[in-house]
């Protein structure tokens, strides 16, 4: 019942409204989340600390401050999100260098799309298939609360996107064969079993990234290309893109990921305060049997595409 009075009679309420305006509640949701209940504050700081160990505290300090009035201000365009129109929007994200995609499309050739935790990627799942004339696809992590989720993917997918979960993706795309796609993958969310992750050194730390996207490149034959969203100003921000490979069968094993995986820690090292600190990418820890991990890890790939 709470989740339906917060979504009917809040968030939505809250939604159509200009955005300049929920940007002055945001601006007091930045006192409550740093001063007054500061949210994940130790997880937020230990993170800073650890990925940036040769500045002080007080530039940690400075950035953990940054960190937070981008994490409010990326909290009322997610709320505005929720009904932005189509023309809205198209001002809102826009496509520094469309080309690579546009070629890919002239190639006939489908695409998985790699993204992160920078910036506003609510903006980038809301908007890809308004971009580019593929059509959208979004691999996600399904929220434990059943009735946010079903809300809120149906309101990403109000402009052509499909919001699919690692369970369903191969049935959902094997129905689009008809037609090129582009999957999303927000790559840099936290893995699950140790032993299906590559492992790799991110922010000067050994860290256990997804291979999916990896293993999808090499089941589709699929082109791969990687975009990092840059802020233009406050609610304004342009996708830069790289492509990664075209040729995913001929890569090195790691060769996508560490592509990947260097573009996002770029970003990350140019402007720190736009990465979700607040998340727990390190939560794993290393375990202490790595450098097995890592040699079966390799094995499995080399004999299942490269044998």
């Amino acid at each position: 019942m709470l989740d339906r009075f917060l979504y009917y009679c809040v968030a939505l309420p809250w939604s159509v409204m200009p955005l300049w305006l929920i940007y002055l509640l945001s601006d007091v949701f930045y006192l409550v989340i740093r001063f007054v209940v500061p949210y994940r504050k130790k997880v937020v700081l230990e993170n800073i600390k650890n990925s940036f160990p040769d500045l002080s505290d007080t530039e940690h300090k400075k950035i953990a401050k940054k960190f937070y009035k981008y994490f409010s201000n990326l909290f009322a365009e997610s709320i505005k999100n929720l009904t932005i129109s189509e023309k809205n929007l198209r001002k809102r994200l826009t496509v520094k260098n469309p080309e690579i995609m546009e070629d890919l499309r002239r190639e006939g050739r489908d695409v998985l799309f790699l993204s992160s935790h920078y910036n506003n990627w609510e903006f980038l799942i809301n908007g890809q298939s308004l971009l580019f004339n593929f059509q959208a696809i979004g691999i996600g992590m399904p929220l434990s609360n059943k009735f946010w989720d079903e809300k809120l993917n149906a309101r990403r997918e109000r402009f052509g996107m499909k919001v699919v979960n690692s369970n369903n993706y191969r049935e959902v795309l094997s129905s689009y064969s008809d037609s090129l796609t582009a999957t999303l993958i927000l790559n840099d969310q936290s893995p699950g079993k140790n032993e299906n992750c590559y492992w790799c050194t991110f922010l000067g730390q050994e860290t256990a990234f997804y291979f999916g996207a990896e293993i999808m490149a090499n089941q589709m034959d699929a082109a791969v290309v990687n975009a990092i969203i840059h802020k233009k100003k406050r609610g304004y921000y342009e996708l830069e893109l790289e492509l990664i490979t075209k040729d995913p069968k001929s890569e090195e094993y790691g060769a996508i990921t560490n592509k990947y995986v260097d573009a996002l820690e770029k970003a990350i090292i140019d402007q720190p305060e736009y990465w979700l600190w607040s998340h727990k990418r390190w939560k794993k820890g290393v375990p202490e049997n790595l450098s097995e991990l890592k040699a079966n890890h390799k094995k499995r790939f080399l004999e299942k595409f490269r044998s």
